[in-house]
């Protein structure tokens, strides 16, 4: 379908300061270049709220983007998945020095020395099973019937598992959902139940992120959502309907952009794990492309030399970023991609528009 010149535009809030403005064109002009299908945002600073959203629900019906809308969140679901664990080493049912083998006998080779710190930060070697390395299993490459398969946790650690590690536990950085397949694993054997009923009673339901939601293996989405596309032989394809058992604690997350931007408000002034905790979550290593990585969490460096955490998430027809800086502004921005990659410089921007 070719999209018209005409974008559409829905605002929350009538006055946009100039920094929004900005923010505003640039949403206006991924979907003009069919970059993006859909585009939606969330700028919260003092208390108050700007959202929009540029785009097409779908690329049919060309009916408006929601900025209510849910969308998969992809990675970012690892920065609930690291508070969780980091809660249960605030309760002392775990050190993070802990090696995984002590809770997860029999989980890793045997004689593995990899730690729950290791695990969080992408520093254990453990191979991406979702990596571009393996055929068949790459969350960047969409498959229209493989990717409806129910997995299990297991199958995607044993997949990980089947190819040598990066480097010795501790001997570098090397971002491997696989990580997370473990610490969403360590999370469900302390707790006795699933590592989704622990984030729902840990962080959902306290405060109140009722439009979050971890799927298992429902293949279907909230409304009001933007459908998500992918390439397959050169042509856009509908993504949206894909089985999120693939992605597991990796990133199978669904949710909004009010709901992100509270979640990260509250992790990072400090409302959910200790202040010890969230001090070694936010102690980040040099992760490339100017990123830095702590635990189940990312530091970019703005170009007024600012600093922001949160993370960002990329999954079958959906691109996030969930971000907020130590003064309390928060930058929650959804993309659909459409006929191409979303442009590396779209996200300075909108850094540069919100933070500086």
């Amino acid at each position: 379908m070719i999209l018209t010149k005409t974008v559409a535009i829905t605002l929350a809030l009538t006055t946009l300061s100039p920094a929004n403005d900005t923010l505003k064109q640039q949403l206006d002009a991924l979907v003009k270049t069919k970059a993006a299908a859909a585009v939606l945002v969330r700028v919260s600073a003092d208390g108050k709220d700007w959202t929009a959203a540029a785009g097409y629900r779908d690329m049919t019906s060309r009916r408006p983007a929601d900025a209510r809308g849910h969308f998969r969140i992809g990675s970012v679901t690892k920065s609930f998945v690291a508070t969780v664990v980091l809660q249960l080493a605030d309760e002392g049912k775990l050190s993070l020095d802990d090696q995984v083998a002590e809770h997860l006998p029999g989980a890793l080779p045997e004689g593995s020395t990899i730690t729950v710190r290791q695990v969080l930060g992408h520093t254990s070697g453990l191979f991406d099973y979702a990596g571009a390395g393996i055929p068949g299993w790459s969350i960047r490459d969409f498959r229209p019937v493989e990717t409806l398969y129910d997995q299990m946790p297991q199958e995607l650690l044993a997949v990980g598992l089947s190819r040598p590690p990066y480097f010795k536990p501790g001997g570098g950085w090397h971002y491997s959902n696989t990580n997370y397949v473990v610490a969403a694993m360590l999370i469900e054997k302390l707790t006795g139940g699933t590592y989704a009923d622990a984030i729902k009673s840990r962080i959902l339901r306290p405060l109140g992120l009722t439009h979050t939601y971890l799927p298992g293996h429902d293949t279907s989405m909230p409304r009001p959502y933007a459908h998500g596309y992918a390439l397959v032989k050169g042509k856009a394809v509908d993504a949206t309907r894909v089985n999120p058992s693939l992605e597991y604690g990796a990133g199978e997350m669904i949710s909004t952009t009010a709901d992100l931007a509270r979640f990260f408000d509250a992790l990072l002034s400090g409302k959910l794990t200790s202040a010890s905790a969230l001090k070694q979550m936010r102690t980040t290593r040099p992760a490339g492309e100017g990123m830095g990585y702590g635990l189940g969490l990312q530091e970019f460096e703005v170009s007024c030399g600012k600093s922001v955490y949160g993370h960002s998430g990329g999954v079958f027809g959906y691109l996030t970023y969930a971000l907020r800086s130590d003064d309390g502004r928060t930058l929650v921005l959804s993309a659909n991609p459409y006929t191409g990659e979303v442009p590396a410089d779209a996200l300075d921007k909108a850094l540069t528009s919100v933070f500086c």
